[in-house]
This record gives C-alpha cells, sequence and structure tokens, in this order.
C-alpha cells in the first residue's frame, strides 16, 4: 500500500501528531487517542508518525489483535516486555506487581493499581535519556487491564518526555477522557483523486460517483471496491451493490484478493491471523507442523499480504481479521492445533490452553481442565473477565456434568465481579438444569441476588439476599454473616427509596440468627449492631457498636473484616462518637493501602474524607476525592461522587454543588438509593445556609425532615434546618427540627458532639444568657472533639447574634475568631459571609493578598503537603498516581514559587494554608 496517497488531506491531523512529538523531544509529554472508522487511515498516520519519529526518540510500537481480548496484560506485554530491564530501577512492590502481571513472577493477583504506577515509572525511567514514543493500533483490541493500565498512565503524563497514541475504531469509557482526535472521511476532492490513483483507467461517471458517495471518503475503500467490479461494470455504469456495510465490503474485497493465492499461502495467512504475538519462530514451527515449506512465505510475502521482519504482521489491520473470519471453522481448528503444538507449555501456557480450546470441538476434560487451570492463573493476574471467559469455555467442553456444574457457577461468579452481571444471569440460567449440590444452589442464589442489584436496581435485592443467607447458614456460616450484611447494606442505601419494611425486616432476621452468637470478631458485632441501630435504635446498639470499634483496633485485621470496617466508621458517625469515626476511617484506609485492596481502599477514602472535611484540611479532602477518581479509573468500578459534592459545599461553590446535586440525585433515582438524595440534600443545605440563602437552605434540608430515623444524612441535616427555620422566621419547623436533633442524640448518652450539635441548634432559638451559654457549651464541646469547622461555625453563630444585640466588640472577637478559622480552611462561603457580619460591626476585614502558596498548581500544593508529611518521592508518587521524577520536578518549582531551599522549610511556609 502506498501510504503518501492516503495522507492526501490530512493537514490537521498531522499537525497534531508532529506537535506531540516535539513536545516530547522538548521534555514534555502528552497522549492521543486517534479514533475513527476501519480503513479512514489511522495506520498510515501511524505509519507517518513511526518514520518521523527519527533517532531522536525511542519507538515503542505494538498492535492489539482480537484473539487476545481475553488474556490479561497481553497487550501490555507487548508494549512495554522490551522495556523490562529498567524496571530494576521501580520500587520493589511495582516491579513484582508488573513481574506478575507479566507473569514471570509466581504470585497473588497484582494489584492494578501498582501495575499501573509501574508501567509509568517504567517508561519514565526508558525516557530518561531519549524521549518515549509509544504507539498502539487497533486499541480497542487491548484485553480490559491492559487497556485501564495504559490509559491511567496517559492520564498522568506532565514532563516526563514521553507521548502515547492509541488508535480506535471508536472511543468507549476507557480512553474517553483522554485527548482526542478524529479521523473522518476525505473531502470530495481528495476522495477523487485517490480514486485516480488506484484506479487510472477507464470508468464510467456514474460508478465513479456512486463510488466516492459509498466510501463516505474512507481511503481503504477507494482502493479496495473498485476491485471488486469487472471492467465491463467499471466502464458500463452498472449499479454497485449496498447491501453490507461498508467495513464488511472492505472485507470482502481484501478475502477476493487473496482467493487467488495457492491453498498453502492461505493456510499461512490464517496461521498469522491466529497468532496475534506476531513470533516468527513460532510461525516457523506451526507452518512446519501444517506442512508448509519456506516457499509458501514468500508467496505470501509478494502478494503483500504479510510482512516479515522482528515480528510477522498484516499490511492493514483488518486483513487480520478478514482472513481468520473468512475461514472455515474446521480450517480455524486446525491452525489452532498446530498452534498449541508449537506453544512452550513452560514459556507460555497461556496461549497454548487457549490455542487448544480453540481447537477442540467436542468435550474433553484434558482441555477443559487446562482452562480452568489457565482461568486461575487470569484471575491472579487481575483478569477477572478473561476468568470468566475462559471458565465459561471450560463449562462447554467438560463431559461430566457436575464438573460442568461447578465451572458454570464459578464462570458466573466471575462475570459478576468483572462487572457483568447480565452474563453472569445467564450462565446461572444455563446451571438450572445441572445437577447442584445444597451449597452450589445457596450460592447461585446469593450471586443472583447479587446480580439482580446491579443490573435492576428494582428493590428486590435486600429480600434476595437475605433469602440466600439464610440458605448459606448451614454450609458456610462465614459466607452468610457477609451477605446478611451485603443485604442490611442494600436496605439501608435505598432507605426511602426500597421497599417499605424491608430494613426492619432485613435487621430482625439477623438479630435472629445472631440470637445466641458468641463471636466477637468485629464483622460479626458490626452486624448485629447494625442491625440493633436499625430497629431498636442508638441506645441498643450502643454497647454492641463500641465493642466492635475496640475489636476493629485491638484485633488482626483480615481481608474480610477490612471490607467491612467502613461499616463501622458509618456507624460511628450515626453514634456520634468522633474519634472512633477518625480512628477507623484511617485505620482502613492504612490496612487497605498496604494490602493493596483497592475496591475496599476507594470506600475506606470516602469515609476518610468526611474526617478530613470535620478537620478543617478541604485540600487534603479534595486530594482523596483525586485518588479516588485514580483508583476508579484503574478498576473501572464506579461510585456515586459525594465526596466532591460536599467538598464543593463546604467550600461555597454553589454553582458545582447545585449541578453535582442534581446528578446525584439522578443517579440515587436511577439506582433506587435513597442515600443519594439525602446526600444531595444535606450538602445542597450547607452551601445554602454558607452563603446565606436561608430559604433555599431551608428547602433542601426540610426533605429530610421526615426520614431522621435513618440517621446518617438526614440527622445531621437538622442542624442545618435549625439555622435556615431560624433566619426565615419559621420558628415552629425550627422547635419541631430541634427536638427530633435530641431524640437522635439524647440515647447515646453524654458526649461532646451530640451535646454540642444540640446546643448550638438550641441556642439560635434562645436568647439572652441562656442562648449566650449554649453557644459557649457549643463551642467547647467541638473543641473538644477537635471539629474546627464546626467550633468556627459555632462563633460564626454567636457572634451573628450579639451583633443583631448591637454588642459589636463582642460580636466582632467571635466573628473575627471564625473567620481566621473558616478562610485558612477553605471554607469560603462561610468566610464571606463572617466578613459581611464583621464589616457590619465597622470592622473591615482586610482582603487577604494572594502570597506564594496562592501560585501553586493543585498538584504542586498535593506534592508539598505529603513532602511536608514526611512522605519519600516514590512514596508521594504512589499517593498520587505520578512517577518518583514527576514528583522530583514539582518539587522543584515548589521550592522555587515558595524561595525555600528544602523539605524542612515546608512545614513553615505551608503553615497557614494547610493546618496540620
Amino acid at each position: 500500500m502506498v501510504t503518501a496517497p492516503l495522507l492526501r488531506g490530512r493537514d490537521r491531523e498531522l499537525a497534531e501528531l508532529d506537535g506531540l512529538v516535539a513536545r516530547a523531544r522538548a521534555r514534555r509529554s502528552g497522549a492521543l487517542v486517534v479514533s475513527g472508522e476501519a480503513g479512514v487511515g489511522k495506520t498510515a498516520l501511524l505509519d507517518r508518525l513511526a518514520a518521523r519519529a527519527g533517532s531522536s526518540l525511542r519507538l515503542a510500537r505494538m498492535a492489539a489483535a482480537e484473539a487476545e481480548v481475553e488474556l490479561p496484560y497481553a497487550g501490555l506485554q507487548l508494549l512495554c516486555g522490551h522495556m523490562m530491564d529498567a524496571a530494576e530501577r521501580l520500587p520493589d512492590a511495582q516491579r513484582e506487581a508488573l513481574e506478575a502481571a507479566f507473569g514471570v513472577r509466581e504470585a497473588g493477583e497484582p494489584n492494578p493499581f501498582l501495575v499501573g504506577l509501574a508501567v509509568l515509572g517504567l517508561m519514565t525511567e526508558v525516557a530518561s535519556s531519549r524521549a518515549l514514543l509509544c504507539v498502539v493500533d487497533d486499541a480497542h483490541w487491548l484485553d480490559e487491564v491492559s487497556a485501564r493500565a495504559v490509559a491511567f498512565v496517559a492520564r498522568r503524563l506532565e514532563d516526563e518526555g514521553i507521548a502515547i497514541v492509541l488508535a480506535t475504531r471508536a472511543v468507549d469509557e476507557r480512553f474517553g477522557d483522554l485527548p482526542q482526535l478524529v479521523v473522518e472521511g476525505l473531502r470530495d476532492r481528495d476522495a477523487r483523486e485517490l480514486l485516480r490513483l488506484a484506479l487510472p483507467g477507464a470508468i464510467d461517471g456514474r460508478v465513479r460517483d456512486q463510488l466516492i458517495a459509498e466510501s463516505r471518503g474512507n481511503p481503504l475503500a477507494l482502493q479496495e471496491l473498485p476491485r471488486a467490479l469487472s471492467p465491463a461494470e467499471l466502464a458500463g455504469g452498472f449499479a454497485l451493490a449496498r447491501s453490507m456495510p461498508l467495513e464488511r465490503r472492505i472485507e470482502q474485497s481484501l478475502v477476493a484478493r487473496l482467493e487467488s493465492l495457492p491453498s498453502s499461502a492461505r493456510t499461512l495467512l490464517l496461521l498469522a491471523a491466529a497468532d496475534p504475538t506476531g513470533d516468527p519462530w513460532l510461525l516457523r514451527r506451526a507452518s512446519a507442523a501444517l506442512g508448509l515449506g519456506p516457499e509458501t512465505r514468500d508467496i505470501a510475502e509478494q502478494a503483500g499480504a504479510l510482512v516479515f521482519g522482528a515480528r510477522v504482521g498484516f499490511r492493514h489491520p483488518l486483513v487480520r481479521s478478514a482472513v481468520y473470519q473468512a475461514a472455515s471453522p474446521e480450517d480455524r481448528r486446525a491452525v489452532h492445533a498446530a498452534l498449541a503444538e508449537a506453544t512452550d507449555v513452560d514459556r507460555d501456557p497461556d496461549r497454548r490452553a487457549w490455542h487448544r480450546a480453540s481447537a477442540t470441538l467436542v468435550p474433553d476434560e484434558e482441555v477443559a481442565d487446562d482452562l480452568e487451570r489457565l482461568a486461575a492463573r487470569a484471575r491472579t493476574r487481575g483478569g477477572v473477565a478473561a476468568a470468566a471467559a475462559f471458565l465459561e469455555r471450560a463449562a462447554e467442553l467438560s463431559p461430566a456434568a457436575p464438573n460442568r456444574a461447578r465451572r458454570l457457577v464459578a464462570a458466573a461468579g466471575a462475570m459478576h465481579d468483572a462487572g457483568a452481571p447480565d452474563a453472569a444471569l445467564r450462565l446461572l440460567d444455563a446451571a438450572r438444569d445441572e445437577p447442584l449440590t445444597e451449597l452450589q444452589r445457596a450460592l447461585t442464589a446469593r450471586l443472583r441476588a447479587r446480580a439482580e442489584y446491579a443490573l435492576r436496581r428494582d428493590g428486590s435485592a435486600p429480600r434476595l439476599l437475605l433469602t440466600a443467607a439464610q440458605g448459606l447458614e448451614p454450609h458456610d456460616p462465614g459466607l452468610a454473616r457477609d451477605t446478611y450484611l451485603e443485604a442490611l447494606s442494600a436496605a439501608l442505601n435505598a432507605g426511602r427509596l426500597g421497599d417499605p419494611g424491608v430494613v426492619a425486616d432485613v435487621a430482625e432476621a439477623i438479630l435472629e440468627a445472631t440470637a445466641d452468637d458468641a463471636f466477637e470478631r468485629p464483622r460479626d458485632l458490626v452486624l448485629r449492631g447494625q442491625a440493633l441501630l436499625a430497629t431498636t435504635g442508638q441506645a441498643a446498639a450502643l454497647a454492641t457498636m463500641r465493642r466492635a470499634f475496640r475489636a476493629y483496633l485491638e484485633q488482626p485485621t483480615d481481608a474480610g473484616e477490612l471490607s467491612w470496617m467502613w461499616f463501622g466508621s458509618r456507624a460511628a458517625q450515626d453514634l456520634w462518637d468522633a474519634e472512633a469515626m477518625r480512628t477507623l476511617a484511617g485505620r482502613q484506609v492504612e490496612l487497605a493501602r498496604a494490602g493493596g485492596a483497592l475496591t475496599v481502599l476507594s470506600i475506606a477514602l470516602t469515609q476518610l474524607m468526611v474526617v478530613r472535611i470535620f478537620d478543617g484540611r478541604l485540600d487534603e479532602a479534595e486530594a482523596i476525592c483525586d485518588e479516588i477518581d485514580g483508583i476508579l479509573s484503574v478498576t473501572g468500578h464506579p461510585l456515586p461522587q459525594a465526596g466532591r459534592l460536599f467538598v464543593a459545599a463546604y467550600s461555597g461553590r454553589v454553582e458545582e454543588v447545585e449541578r453535582r446535586a442534581a446528578e446525584l440525585r439522578a443517579d440515587g433515582h436511577a439506582r433506587r438509593e435513597g442515600y443519594a438524595l439525602s446526600a444531595a440534600n444535606l450538602a445542597e443545605a450547607v452551601a445554602y445556609n454558607g452563603v446565606g440563602r436561608y430559604a433555599e437552605a431551608l428547602a433542601s434540608a426540610r426533605r429530610e425532615l421526615p426520614h431522621t430515623a435513618e440517621l446518617s444524612h438526614a440527622m445531621r441535616a437538622l442542624l442545618e434546618l435549625v439555622e435556615a427555620a431560624a433566619r426565615t422566621g419559621e420558628r415552629t419547623l425550627a422547635e419541631d427540627a430541634l427536638e427530633r436533633l435530641a431524640s437522635v442524640t439524647r440515647p447515646v448518652g453524654a458526649g461532646d458532639w451530640a451535646e454540642a450539635m444540640v446546643a448550638l441548634a438550641e441556642a439560635q432559638l434562645r436568647d439572652g444568657e441562656r442562648g449566650e451559654a449554649l453557644y459557649r457549651r457549643a463551642i467547647a464541646g467541638f473543641q473538644a472533639v477537635r471539629v474546627p469547622m464546626l467550633v468556627a461555625r459555632a462563633r460564626l453563630l454567636y457572634g451573628e447574634a450579639l451583633r443583631r444585640r448591637q454588642r459589636r466588640v463582642d460580636a466582632r472577637e467571635q466573628l473575627r475568631g471564625a473567620y481566621d478559622v473558616l478562610a485558612a480552611c477553605g471554607y469560603h462561603g462561610f468566610a464571606e459571609r463572617a466578613a459581611r457580619e464583621l464589616a457590619a460591626t465597622g470592622e473591615t476585614v482586610r482582603a487577604r493578598t494572594p502570597d506564594a502558596v496562592d501560585r501553586l498548581t493543585d498538584q504542586e500544593l498535593n506534592v508539598a503537603r505529603l513532602a511536608r508529611e514526611g512522605l519519600t518521592n516514590r512514596e508521594i508518587g504512589a499517593r498520587l498516581y505520578i512517577s518518583a521524577r514527576t514528583v522530583e520536578y514539582h518539587l522543584r518549582k515548589v521550592f522555587s514559587k515558595l524561595g525555600i531551599s528544602s523539605r524542612a522549610d515546608l512545614k513553615g511556609a505551608l503553615a497557614d494554608r494547610l493546618p496540620s
């Protein structure tokens, strides 16, 4: 194929790619996703890009293949395998994760987060001496974990001298937030010129116009479609077929051009199509097994179908898929059998097992057993979706019914874990007619309930999970307890949008199941304590939950305990135990981070984010939101982002709060989770109160009044409701909210946080010395539990009350103290309100002049904060998902902007902005 004509009219695309290469040469980094339909010219652009890289850039290029889409990290290994010499300079944990992902180290499932960091570090090391250009063609065929790892790196490129270009037919969610370059069909003039070059002979004008129209400017179509027409058709103007999609017609044309080759050459092409590694030695051994001589290679190469070099490749990615799809099932099985025979079982057992499975037609226990082992290896390498595919195929090839049943159930579980609940339900339906054991029936009931919940959110999940838990009791008590917790969690999250009475029904069933419970494990205590909290109330749950809190801190925490620690932290909020909330949230993050439990870590960080807001560390809370986003981009398991909503609310960013609250409400309704609605209402009430828009705060907080029995956000919204109602003259409503707040604090007994909340609410409704005494009690209580945000809000309200009584001097003392804390911590809405009140007393708040810290970017501020805490460059890089070299680069900029020379100076330089 001649590349130059295909680049006609591509000035915009070429300029964008040239700019990316130029930035990499200048030690800046970037990524670009090049998208467009098959044949539109993406590969030609990549060829030209690679040629332009020259000796100034190191080139790493690969093409993903459909045949390897199920093999975890296969694509990443092809891209980065030749860079592994630099892996010795990576932190041990990252190097070991990458080696486990590539199958060169026997280990457990590699942490995808560490794998992403390892690839970033590896590329950074490789690029340290010469800029690096990474090019991936057909990126839509990358296996899931490879795609997420590459996208993870692409999002975090800054100044390493790395350029990443991904070519794909369509952009999916994995690459959707990266810079995009859409390649469209050629303009009419360029299309006509390309057609003239491809078909220089006579052609009927109507045929030419129809070819131009049907090709839609697709360069490969303009070259291939005319080849399917006879000279008479071209000259005589006979109509062209329109009965199939353009891509399929191009593939048919490509296959038609190869039909004249000898059958041996066509077999070699099919063999190459079935082996996406492009290993010439493997192809040679498999060819010999099929009796193909060396002359066959010459024929295929001379026909322009195959390109031989360090790797064997096709002249265009569509040729591979066209050849494979056009082959008969019998021929495909034959080449897969040859490839299986030629693949070294010790060096590459995964590909050998998959080729054997693809070559097998009838049930074969040996092949099925190999696939089951392959699934286990895939799972330990993080390929849950691949494990599901292997297990499903193993079930299909299982001669014995018990083995088939076991593998179907395991495949359904893997499908669910891979985020495909519909596929999980399909496999569970297939398992219904198999001879399942009682344990397997209980497991399938649990799995079906979880899949239905993930897929439909129709409110039936809590009861289905409850039934599954009860069915598991005789067979697996530990899993039954986990399932009870899932049922209760689903019921509590559904809340007002769930089935009426389901929370009580689930909780009562839990209490009955644990009535004679002698277990003192944390999760058993949390299970019973949460059930008591949901049915009998706070007073009844208090002793059990406090035992759970102590158990979490004193007993060893395994993976099962760790995954439910967030439930304990949530209960601590409902019981007004600030120290337990703070300690459990920090402990769970610490353990999850150390153990690489990413799914648990994202939930734990959400709890820690709440703590940081209360602690007056909004910058850190926002950094935690960034970390959660980074984790979710790797795991592919999205969570509703209430975190950023609350950060925006306390920061006073009202428009952002309104936008995010609307999104969260829509998501809550779609998922049938009342918890999301409660979070949206509370966040709006906080934001509106902060800026003094009390009527709107009243409307938002009032929605929670009927739901205070849910505790959680609904309970905390009562303080916002009292404030908004008091300011809008709704005295009766304010008194009602105060009484409800007392009803959810009184049962926990004496406690600084609970008593301070009630004191602050009541202070706003009482006059004279009684009101002032209550304000002082609230301030003292919040100081005792170390919650500067509430201390400052109490002082603000107290100062406002004093100013309204014309006690300006006393008001200034409270308002000034409130303003200083609110402004320093970043509670800008409340700070501006305090400034307005100070102005009303006759004191002008001096506008804060931007200082050196204000010149720091968000990333520089995050790096500075972590460096101040004593983390090394590698530890900072791991926390922020950037390379250690990038951390060093940011620190140099921080030192320059702040006028300091060492990490020791950071504490003083950042003291006002980042409280310790």
